[in-house]
């Protein structure tokens, strides 16, 4: 991107997903909702998970800490795309709802999972997001066993009400 394109508001923000496992219903954000004939719904579908569609309701936090107070949330599903490798499509929304930030910014696009970094689009908002456009550079920041990851996001808006 051309230097003289400069955000005009960033945000960084942190993802934090608990996977259903099948035993953790009660502290779940996420669970598979739908998989590849043969499969069950409490573990990825051989080759990378191919097929498997995921929803969730992802706490937003300011830090890495799971146990920081929420500023939202991010609600929406990504499905495994790939047989070859770990790769999901992103479709969702971050609600936030805290004293700096009031509205939404939606999200489309492909998550290839063994990058270090990928951008999905913004494709637009509400409230102090209303009709945003931009990018979010996403990066895996941590992984806990099969039931927990955070991801790291930080949203460039490029257009901003």
């Amino acid at each position: 991107m051309p230097s003289h394109h400069k955000p005009c508001k960033q945000l960084v923000l942190y993802m934090h997903e608990i996977v259903y496992n099948g035993t953790n219903a009660a502290n779940a954000t996420s669970a598979i909702v739908a998989a590849p004939e043969g499969y069950n719904l409490t573990t990825l579908a051989g080759n990378n998970g191919f097929g498997d569609v995921v929803v969730f309701n992802d706490p937003i936090t300011l830090d890495n800490n799971l146990h920081s107070k929420p500023v939202g949330h991010a609600q929406g599903l990504y499905a495994y795309d790939s047989k070859v490798t770990l790769s999901a499509w992103f479709g969702f929304t971050f609600y936030l709802n805290s004293t700096e930030h009031q509205g939404t910014i939606n999200f489309i696009g492909a998550d290839p999972v063994p990058l270090n970094t990928r951008d999905i689009s913004v494709v637009g908002g509400t409230g102090d997001f209303f009709m945003a456009r931009g990018i979010a550079t996403i990066a895996t920041d941590a992984i806990e066993g099969l039931t927990y990851f955070r991801l790291r996001v930080v949203v460039k808006l490029f257009e901003c009400w």
